[in-house]
């Protein structure tokens, strides 16, 4: 019995087993380099509580507002496609009510509400060429900035 040929005429088509095992050879790579990569976290010795580092940990690109409330602070960050926000308890503590929200112009909220220890977030949306506003709340108490980046 002749093997069946390849569609385009380049010889034979390969058989099941060959695709079984090319594809688990691909999975296998991926979740090794998933593993190697590791999360994207300080080490245990840096210094977490300070808010800055934390902040900047989550969100990438450049700090564009800051909104500070008695409980916590607001912040939001833009790089050049999308705007990212998150909410951080001006003492890390037992679990609270804390809340973020981000929209971007046209689009709609993205939320993250929950009881939290230190933060709540960080939320990113699509917002190039548009403005945002975002919220931020702990323990009840919160702030907004109102429509930016326009």
């Amino acid at each position: 019995m002749a093997r069946e040929q390849h569609p385009r005429g380049r010889g034979p088509r390969p058989g099941r087993w060959a695709r079984t095992v090319a594809y688990a050879l691909a999975v296998l790579l991926a979740s090794t380099a998933l593993v190697l990569s590791g999360p994207a976290t300080a080490p245990a010795s840096a210094a977490v509580d300070d808010d800055t580092v934390r902040a900047n940990a989550l969100c990438t690109g450049r700090l564009v507002k800051t909104v500070r409330f008695r409980t916590g602070e607001l912040r939001v960050y833009k790089n050049a496609r999308y705007a990212c926000a998150v909410t951080l308890a001006k003492s890390p503590g037992p679990r609270r009510a804390m809340a973020v929200t981000l929209q971007s112009r046209g689009g709609r909220a993205v939320v993250d509400r929950g009881n939290f220890t230190h933060r709540a977030g960080p939320l990113s949306a699509y917002a190039h060429n548009r403005c945002v506003r975002a919220t931020g709340s702990v323990s009840g108490v919160g702030g907004a900035t109102g429509w930016i980046l326009c």
